[in-house]
């Protein structure tokens, strides 16, 4: 197929005149019949990248989904835009699946949506070779690995329907997956001879903020009610915190709700459905809320309590600005939260997987205490270092933190390890050294002679706190290393031996001062500049329309569309059609109530 040819279909269908990054040539590949393996990040636009070929090339593409929300979410998108899609699961009766079937026997849809066990199922799989199966796509495919953040044993036995459809290419998606994750989705699936795309991870349109933690309910409601018409997600540790939270939000005036794993099934499923239509803003979640929830116009997410590692920050903070707009991420950081995940961490069995928790925990330590450029820091995880600084998207370069000179205290910091492990024979942990270094009067002191020391209390003029900070920005920069035991202790490496045989001057952060939560906003990539009054009259518009017609709002438009909608001011049915996410079909249905809407705001102001 020719490339005008797909740029018609995704303008006809989608509304859109250009491709994303890759899109086009993922597509073309899975259309010739290649096994595709493709790594877009969060609305990135995975999922254009079979549901073109399926319109484009004929038969039936069987779309494997691990949730039923996201399911019916993306059948409802497609049948907005008239595309011929259906689903089967648990919700349906025995006379609705049957319905469906026949459907799929005629040839009626060009997508079936289908949970794992679902495609397992005895007798089912047989049923497949008669139903004209042109392509399966597995998307959330890092579900299929053991190293994955969401693992599912059910995966694995995707594999075998290369036997029931030899001559099926597969498409496997995901967002996020690291090199060993990426390794084991293509061997698990036996994909054959896959082209491999990876995009970038860099979400130019995020900003990136730490905001010391005090009194976090409080800073939480003042940042909620600084955004009053917009929508968010709150992520907690803790079942508890959540429903705290959302109550004290609600106090507040805040439409809020709390979704945790611990909640009744149809409780969670109307938490969920509340959030995803708009009637609720602000969801306070456990990570139990997350995959599958393709709300494009999440604006913040916010981290009450501390991420226990870099990839599902990552992941978590991908749920804002799905639609292409500006979203914040904002983490509440306190070192009370390191002790708590570390805890967390001695819980589990197996000493291999204490070890791999606390390397992660150190990682995300070591993002939420740098002075660097948080993007850069986050690309880096992920194998991206080609990344020019500073972003002009983080807290870190957009308000660069205070330096000073830390000469001497990361010298004495360093020589207090040398002498303890030189009379001890051993290396101790970071608290043992601010001890010593502060002049601490306590028994493991006394008992091991670490008061004869000559750098015992040679620290006095830092605090406690002071120094902890300054211990981890020298792991940070390598002069010192942490082991990942249990009891980790501290050791210079060969980089701090030198520096300090160097006598070289260096800089050190200043540890921020507790302050409120800023509610201002940093210029980021991708907003559209447009008359607010008219959007939000939109807004309410689109509201109506998706209550009538029983869908989320972003079915009928996303926010994106609105907002050029209210920049443009289109006054006939050709200038609406040119508006991004407008196909034809949601041209049919509903360019008459908005270009009305539009033209009618536009005479009461003298414009028309």
């Amino acid at each position: 197929m020719q490339r005008a040819d797909l740029l018609a279909i995704l303008k006809r269908t989608f509304g859109y005149g250009s491709f994303r990054p890759l899109q086009e040539e993922i597509i073309t590949d899975t259309l010739a019949g290649r096994d595709v393996f493709a790594l877009l990040p969060t609305g990135g636009g995975k999922s254009l990248c079979f549901q073109l070929p399926a319109i484009a090339g004929g038969g039936l593409t069987v779309v494997i989904s691990p949730l039923i929300a996201l399911m019916k979410d993306q059948v409802e998108g497609l049948q907005a835009s008239g595309v011929a899609a259906t689903f089967l699961n648990s919700t349906l009766s025995s006379e609705e699946s049957k319905a469906r079937f026949r459907g799929l026997y005629r040839g009626e849809y060009k997508l079936l949506y289908l949970a794992p066990e679902r495609v397992m199922l005895s007798g089912f799989v047989e049923r497949l070779p008669e139903l004209g199966v042109r392509l399966i796509a597995v998307d959330e495919a890092h579900c299929i690995s053991e190293w994955g953040h969401d693992f599912r044993p059910e995966y694995r036995q995707l594999a075998s329907l290369r036997q029931t459809l030899p001559g099926v290419p597969f498409i496997a998606l995901t967002a996020t997956a690291t090199l060993r994750v990426r390794e084991d989705i293509v061997r698990l699936l036996e994909l054959r001879d896959p082209r491999c795309y990876t995009a970038s991870f860099n979400r130019p349109n995020l900003s990136y903020r730490i905001l010391p933690k005090s009194k976090p309910t409080e800073q939480v409601i003042q940042w909620v009610k600084a955004r009053p018409e917009e929508t968010g997600i709150v992520y907690c540790q803790s079942r508890k915190s959540t429903e705290a939270l959302a109550e004290r939000l609600r106090a507040a005036g805040v439409s809020a709700q709390a979704y945790h794993a611990g909640l009744e099934p149809k409780q969670r499923e109307k938490s969920q459905d509340n959030f995803l239509r708009d009637r609720t803003r602000v969801m306070c979640a456990t990570v139990a809320f997350g995959m599958g929830v393709h709300k494009p116009n999440v604006r913040f997410v916010m981290h009450y309590d501390l991420p226990k590692n870099i990839e599902s920050y990552y992941q978590e903070t991908g749920r804002a600005g799905r639609d292409g707009l500006p979203g914040e991420c904002v983490l509440l950081y306190s070192s009370a939260d390191v002790i708590k995940q570390k805890a967390f961490i001695e819980e589990k069995s197996d000493p291999e997987e204490q070890r791999i928790a606390r390397e992660q925990l150190q990682q995300m330590v070591h993002y939420a205490e740098s002075g660097g450029c948080r993007r850069h820091m986050l690309l880096s995880y992920f194998g991206e270092h080609d990344f020019p600084v500073p972003c002009n998207g983080c807290d870190n370069c957009l308000e660069p933190k205070e330096r000073f000179d830390g000469t001497v205290p990361a010298q004495k910091f360093l020589s207090c390890i040398f002498r303890l492990k030189q009379a001890s024979r051993f290396c101790v942990g970071m608290n043992h050294i601010v001890e010593v270094l502060t002049g601490a009067d306590t028994e493991k002191i006394k008992r091991w002679g670490h008061d004869q020391l000559s750098t015992y209390g040679i620290g006095k003029e830092h605090s406690r706190a002071e120094w902890q900070t300054i211990g981890r920005e020298l792991i940070r920069l390598g002069f010192c290393s942490q082991s990942a035991e249990r009891m980790s202790t501290l050791d210079i490496s060969a980089e701090g031996m030198a520096w300090l045989k160097a006598r070289s001057p260096l800089n050190l952060t200043r540890p921020t001062a507790t302050t409120k939560s800023r509610p201002s906003r940093p210029t980021i990539e991708g907003d559209v500049v447009c008359d607010e009054f008219l959007f939000a009259q939109l807004r309410t518009l689109r509201r109506t329309i998706a209550e009538e017609r029983n869908v989320p709002p972003y079915i009928i438009f996303p926010d994106v569309t609105l907002r050029h909608l209210a920049a443009r001011q289109p006054s006939t049915e050709a200038e609406f059609a040119e508006i991004p996410g407008v196909g034809e079909r949601k041209l049919r249905d509903f360019a008459a109530p908005f270009l009305e809407l539009v033209v009618q705001w536009k005479k009461e102001r003298g414009r028309a």
